[in-house]
């Protein structure tokens, strides 16, 4: 049903998209700096939470509109290279501050701590573009089970994130103390990122194929 390139490109966006700082990155990491990795695990369950709520509401309503008006592809995919095109941006523009840079944060409970995790990932712009705009291009309109293509590569999407978001969480403290003593680690990894979005972006503006291909 999903093709080997369909359930590729959704990993390569997903990883492309959790490893650019974004605000679930920012937060995940303030959590397990200032507070320890068990903060930051009941955060991310939140977070998890929020990639579910996004999954079921986008392919409830998506898999209805790209079945009945598949003209929208071409506006879905130009609007998913647009906004990839302005992560790389923002990763390769010089300055900035490292995620991994301690935060002054006071301690939370733990209800508190999933409860933010939840809304930051549900007000992050960077998810809800993700599910609306590049997702669903690599659903097979031909191949059909348009409702279980969406579902399937949902899911694969969330395993990604939160696999990377945790082991985020794990080694925060680590990276932190590994990244300061080697600054110019950060440009590598801001040029490294910019550079892989930027190619994403590029392929899809550039992608001829019809709505009932994969990209």
């Amino acid at each position: 049903m999903i093709e080997v390139s369909g359930i590729i490109g959704v990993m390569a966006v997903a990883l492309g998209m959790v490893l650019t700082p974004g605000p679930n990155m920012i937060y995940l990491v303030s959590r397990s700096i200032v507070q320890g990795r068990s903060a930051g695990i009941i955060s991310l369950g939140g977070v998890a939470l929020g990639f579910i709520i996004y999954l079921l509401a986008t392919n409830l309503g998506l898999s209805v509109v790209f079945t009945a008006v598949p003209e929208l592809y071409v506006a879905v995919k130009l609007a998913g290279a647009a906004y990839l095109a302005y992560l790389a941006w923002k990763a390769l523009k010089p300055g900035g501050v490292s995620v991994f840079t301690p935060q002054d944060i006071p301690p939370d409970p733990p209800r508190k701590l999933f409860t933010m995790g939840l809304m930051t990932n549900l007000l992050n712009p960077k998810i809800a573009i993700m599910y609306l705009s590049l997702i669903p291009q690599f659903v097979n309109l031909k191949a059909g089970h348009v409702l279980l293509q969406g579902f399937l590569l949902g899911t694969i999407q969330i395993v990604v994130s939160v696999t990377v978001n945790l082991i985020i969480v794990l080694a925060a403290g680590a990276i932190a103390v590994f990244l300061a003593r080697r600054p110019s680690w950060l440009r590598v990894q801001r040029y490294v990122m910019g550079t892989v979005l930027g190619m994403l972006a590029i392929s899809l503006a550039i992608d001829t194929s019809g709505p009932t291909t994969t990209s």
